[in-house]
């Protein structure tokens, strides 16, 4: 889990969960959360009720030193955005103080959903965490959105002396100056996404040996001298965006359209294979018979707990195209009644 807070208010500005590893795109999916106006994003999830009026650019991101922090897309946009990055001075975790005790705030009540493997492996004991699983990843953020929004940004906060909420609407109120918003939301969210420079050659972009192609790159195939930066979202590399030399970005699908969308877990894991077969010039078509071999195994031979696990890293059968809000994705319906649990607040002297 990703988090965002607000300092002055301690609101939470945005998060975000996933099975991958901390990253580029989780720090980029935090910050489109964070930004962003949330009211689709709850829509989406059918928590109309809440209030969670957290959005706008920050004046500065205080961050840690994790790789993700240093990648050249969060430095990148935060330029373009003028918004200022500090890192923690090494050797002093006292500066992440809020951001520390947040988390611990969040995971507490986390720890206490059906499947989870607590903070460590002596503390996990003989739980049976994947036996006991019972929440989708959608299922889990709107568990979250209802702790967050409708628990914890609603209770007195032990250093403000209010609720977050309160304290948000309080400091929006004293603003001398309105809070600056991107212009276009997903420009703001590709900003923020990992990227490689790419040359236009004549029949194409070629990405992990897959080749994309969109009428939109005639005018620079094969005539540009300098590369262009291709963004790309792990999850679905469906389609990729190239940004042109004015800043704006175009996406820019598989040239063979009838090629079904891949998340990069699993481009890596089909190139694997391929190298082991020794393989070491992966045609295109190889990398996705294979990963499609790898699909058809998964849903045939694994348990329906690890399947549900796996599909969460698989996109969506048709890609979802960037709209005013990338973030919206549909939540399941909810097997189960999802309850949040009470915060308690802990903070140091």
């Amino acid at each position: 889990m990703t988090l965002a807070i607000d300092v002055a208010s301690r609101m939470v500005a945005g998060f975000n969960v996933s099975l991958w590893a901390p990253s580029a795109l989780s720090v980029s999916l935090t910050l489109s959360h964070a930004v962003l106006s949330k009211a689709n994003w709850l829509a989406d999830r059918e928590l109309h009720n809440l209030d969670w009026p957290a959005a706008g650019l920050p004046r500065m991101i205080h961050v840690d030193n994790g790789k993700e922090f240093h990648s050249e897309a969060l430095v990148r946009g935060c330029q373009e955005y003028g918004v200022q990055l500090e890192h923690r001075p090494r050797g002093q975790p006292h500066f992440g103080g809020h951001i520390e005790r947040s988390i611990g705030t969040m995971m507490g009540a986390i720890h206490l959903l059906p499947g989870t493997t607590f903070s460590n492996v002596k503390e996990k004991g003989a739980y049976a965490s994947e036996g006991r699983a019972r929440l989708t990843l959608p299922e889990l953020e709107r568990w979250l959105a209802l702790q967050i929004a409708g628990v914890y940004h609603l209770s007195i906060h032990s250093a403000l002396g209010m609720a977050p909420l309160a304290a948000w609407q309080q400091g929006i109120a004293k603003r001398r100056n309105p809070v600056r918003h991107p212009a276009n939301e997903s420009e703001f969210f590709l900003d923020f996404l990992p990227a490689v420079p790419r040359q236009i050659q004549r029949d194409g972009i070629h990405f992990y040996n897959i080749r994309y192609w969109d009428n939109t790159l005639s005018p620079w195939a094969g005539r540009l001298k300098q590369p262009l930066l291709v963004k790309y979202d792990p999850r679905n590399l469906s389609r990729v965006y190239v940004r042109d030399p004015n800043g704006r970005h175009w996406p820019v699908p598989y040239a063979s359209l009838g090629q079904p969308p891949i998340s990069l877990w699993e481009l890596e894991e089909a190139r694997k294979q391929l190298r082991k077969q020794g393989k070491h010039t992966q045609a295109e078509q190889a990398i996705f018979t294979n990963i499609l071999e790898q699909r058809r195994i998964v849903s045939a031979a694994v348990s329906t707990s690890r399947r549900r696990r796996q599909q969460e890293k698989t996109p969506a059968d048709s890609a979802t195209p960037l709209g005013t809000n990338p973030q919206n994705t549909s939540a399941n319906d909810a097997s189960l009644e999802i309850k949040p649990y009470p915060v308690e607040i802990w903070e140091g002297n």
